[in-house]
């Protein structure tokens, strides 16, 4: 098994209580914080759904707290690019148990 494999069933992905939470901004320009984003990349345009899912995914795969997800998702954005991000196995299974109407929008 790989290394990345590993790492991937061992992390523990957080979510929020509720979607409402996800509070983030729905357009504009985002930096993430180096914690969320060690990339050369960093910046986000959220008019384009590429990167608004890059950032996403990103944002799930690292957050070390709940307060990433609220500051740096949003809800209605989450749910809409749902089905076209690209997550670890573990972190779509958690986030699908956990939130059901994310199953029905992918």
């Amino acid at each position: 098994m790989d290394t990345r494999s590993r790492y991937a069933t061992a992390r523990k992905y957080l979510t929020p209580d509720d979607l409402s939470e996800l509070t983030g901004p729905s357009e504009g320009i985002v930096k993430l914080p180096i914690h969320l984003d060690w990339s050369e990349q960093g910046i986000y345009d959220l008019s384009d759904d590429r990167q608004t899912g890059l950032m996403y995914e990103r944002v799930i795969r690292e957050a070390a707290s709940v307060d990433d997800l609220r500051i740096y998702l949003n809800a209605a954005t989450l749910c809409r690019l749902w089905g076209r991000l690209y997550l670890p196995i573990q972190a779509r299974q958690v986030w699908e148990a956990r939130f059901r109407a994310l199953t029905r929008a992918a």
